[in-house]
């Protein structure tokens, strides 16, 4: 009993801490998105469904959480193809260029989300270092510009996003047995084996932990896809900044806000479950 009190007392200090710098303002949140605004007198603190309504009978709204769900996809899986070889390569080497290499899968996470962002504006554009090293390469025949499509902001949230499932998978793969690969190697096993029966069992928690991570990261970007993708191409996340700080709508802005936490949500516990299902049924 004593015990109980006293990790009770221990732990009142960090859930006033959570309480006050997150589930106040969600709170506060989910309850402006009840709100009415009007154009004339701003917001009007009645509760109604009128945001979600419009949401979601209107194609705009609908087609701008699709392509959120598919960058964000497209995403998790480019960093699932380049994190899971690199952490494995990153695994079999030797210091120092173990540390050199760990510098360099994180140094994108090192620079400012703008800067890195507006270089890679300079190199998705039509005059901009891809185009001209593809028709240097006669690839192409004119300018070719990445920028304000959703392969460009793939592109750069990849960029920044996989380090995150390269750390994942490496952290993982830390806990396997060197031994077992060369084991299996001398029992006849190929090297697409020992990946398949070996490796991969062993990385698939970090794979699972770094995809929903990177999902979650890529879901709420925004700095990326404003500069990359441009107004034409919007996201859920600049999209509750224009009905913020642009049309000033705040009751809809936070319904947007409210209606992707809820998404993204459901779809990491799905793709948990998921992954968890397939992982025994496979390597059981």
């Amino acid at each position: 009993m004593r015990m109980g009190r006293e990790a009770l007392i221990l732990a009142t200090p960090a859930a006033l801490f959570f309480l006050a710098i997150v589930a106040m303002p969600l709170a506060m949140t989910i309850l402006l998105s009840f709100n009415h605004w009007d154009s004339s007198i701003g917001i009007v603190s009645i509760l109604k469904l009128e945001n979600y309504r419009d949401i979601f009978s209107d194609y705009y709204f609908g087609e701008i959480f699709l392509r959120t769900l598919r960058i964000s996809m497209l995403v998790t899986l480019c960093c699932i193809a380049i994190g899971v070889p690199e952490a494995y390569i990153l695994r079999r080497m030797n210091e120092p260029w173990r540390s050199i290499m760990i510098l360099v899968v994180i140094g994108p996470l090192l620079v400012s989300v703008v800067a890195r962002t507006l270089g890679w504006a300079l190199i998705l554009a039509g005059n901009g270092l891809l185009s001209q090293l593809l028709q240097a390469l006669s690839v192409i025949d004119s300018p070719v510009s990445l920028m304000f499509t959703e392969t460009g902001v793939v592109i750069a949230l990849t960029h920044v996003l996989v380090p995150f499932m390269v750390l994942a998978v490496w952290a993982a793969l830390g806990r396997m047995d060197p031994a077992a690969e060369r084991a299996a190697q001398s029992l006849g096993a190929g090297q697409l084996t020992i990946f398949r029966r070996i490796v991969l069992p062993q990385a698939m928690p970090g794979i699972l932990s770094g995809s929903i991570i990177v999902f979650t990261l890529a879901a709420s970007a925004f700095a990326t896809p404003a500069i990359i993708g441009g107004r034409r191409l919007k996201v859920a996340a600049t999209l509750a900044y224009d009905e913020f700080l642009n049309t000033l709508n705040w009751p809809l802005g936070a319904a947007v806000a409210v209606l992707l936490l809820i998404s993204i949500v459901f779809i990491v516990v799905a793709w948990n479950r998921l992954l968890e299902r397939r992982y025994k049924q496979v390597f059981a």
